[in-house]
């Protein structure tokens, strides 16, 4: 038995690599972690700030705090509106960014970056997936006392 080694570069923290992994396709995590990189360094020229606080901010602003889930009740399917606990929020987030960023053209760093900025000023796809999820809990507000999971 051998024990598995984690290489983790000193200038990454354990969101990084996460956000990472959900980049990654096909096993290629050095294209995925090319990829994140160019776009941090295109964030930091673009802003003239810190793009780690850009990141966050923007995931920040992407979270949802309420989804709706279907349940059946009686041969009819609600949309019963619930809070979303803090891991899913994050894989929310990391999921519509990266869609988000997937649907351009042109290189995936650049309209990762731009996704990035635009998530952080409140703007974007992600931003919106986000704001019709919220809207979606809220129409649905009648039928929270279903909500018993």
């Amino acid at each position: 038995m051998h024990k598995r080694v984690h290489f983790t570069p000193k200038d990454s923290n354990p969101l990084y690599e996460k956000f990472i992994n959900y980049i990654m396709m096909d096993g290629k995590k050095t294209v995925a972690r090319t990829i994140f990189n160019d776009s941090m360094k295109m964030i930091g020229e673009k802003t003239k700030e810190d793009p780690t606080k850009i990141f966050n901010k923007a995931l920040d602003n992407i979270k949802p705090q309420m989804e709706v889930k279907p349940k059946r009740i009686g041969g009819a399917v609600y949309q019963i509106p619930k809070e979303v606990n803090a891991n899913r929020q994050i894989t929310l987030a990391f999921r519509w960014l990266l869609a988000a960023a997937r649907s351009g053209d042109g290189a995936m760093s650049q309209r990762l970056a731009n996704e990035i900025m635009q998530a952080a000023e409140g703007q974007g796809s992600a931003m919106k997936k986000k704001e019709d999820t919220h809207r979606m809990a809220a129409a649905n507000k009648a039928f929270a006392h279903y909500g018993r999971y």
